[in-house]
């Protein structure tokens, strides 16, 4: 099933995102994790892939495991950093083959020595949205970042970028996490004033330790709100204690979200099955997918 049906069916949504192993003698456990996930039957499961497409056969096997063994809708990310026409080709073919309907197209991290200025076959996210959909009937989706894309010089920049993205076909965006409501609220209306009405799913990340901090910093430009730094103060020099407040955090971020009609919501897991099963018993009576698990 395409993820843009799901967001048309007008139910709220929860999905996981996970992360494949870097190496394989980390396979068994990281996959793993992955699959207990997948045993929760959320509404879908993303993928990641590794800088340049490091780990894209681990994407590809684990994204089909959960969409033919574990009967929970797959969405495949590719990257088109150092990657082909030929490439992607390919990797629409196993897709294909192996029943997933949905990918999420992203530029991906640049790696060192990278050439900006060399005739590459896709030098962003909107190119690779364009070929998809014209060599495929894929559902695709794209990446936002409501507080702004780390190398974007600035939010209108950042926006029009956005822009390109929806008009090259993407069927819907994903935000990167961010950790007050309102900043989201803020993003919505001013992709909208730009003429972006492309649906947009709310990434939130639980925060589970004081060390996820550095990470996220990393990551994103995200600003953390005081009532959130108060909770890392507090809870962060004992582990179930901050396990326990970062759950229910992320928690009252999702029901504001969806109290104020943000209806589909993406949990980055960091393939912790603890953690999206915590969420999930949490949302039962909110989110229909989230019942009797």
């Amino acid at each position: 099933m395409k993820i843009s049906d799901m967001i048309k069916s007008g139910k709220p949504t929860l999905s996981f995102e996970v992360f494949p192993p870097k190496t394989s003698d980390a396979y068994e456990k990281v996959a793993g994790a992955a699959y207990k996930i997948a045993d929760l039957k959320p509404d879908f499961m993303s993928v990641t892939c590794g800088a340049a497409g490091t780990t894209d056969s681990y994407t590809a096997l684990i994204a089909s495991e959960i969409k033919n063994k574990h009967s929970v809708e797959a969405l495949q990310h590719y990257t088109c950093i150092n990657v082909t026409r030929e490439n992607v080709l390919k990797k629409l073919e196993f897709s294909k083959k192996n029943n997933i309907d949905n990918i999420l197209a992203l530029r991906g991290d640049i790696p060192e020595n990278y050439d900006k200025d060399a005739d590459h076959d896709f030098k962003h996210a909107s190119e690779l949205i364009y070929f998809i959909k014209e060599h495929s009937d894929m559902c695709v989706g794209a990446a936002c970042y409501p507080e702004r894309h780390p190398e974007s010089p600035d939010v209108k920049s950042d926006i029009a970028h956005l822009k390109e993205k929806a008009e090259a076909g993407c069927d819907f965006i994903t935000t990167q996490m961010f950790f007050d409501n309102n900043v989201l609220y803020k993003y919505l209306y001013k992709i909208r004033e730009a003429g972006i009405y492309v649906p947009v799913i709310a990434g939130i990340m639980p925060v589970t330790n004081a060390k996820q901090i550095k990470r996220i910093m990393s990551l994103s430009n995200a600003e953390f709100p005081s009532k959130f730094m108060n909770i890392i103060d507090r809870f962060g020099p004992d582990n179930d204690a901050m396990l326990q407040a970062g759950i229910i955090y992320a928690c009252e971020q999702i029901i504001d979200l969806i109290a104020n009609g943000v209806d589909n919501i993406h949990i980055y897991t960091m393939n912790k099955p603890e953690v999206a099963g915590k969420i999930q018993e949490s949302l039962s009576g909110i989110i229909p997918s989230c019942q009797n698990k």
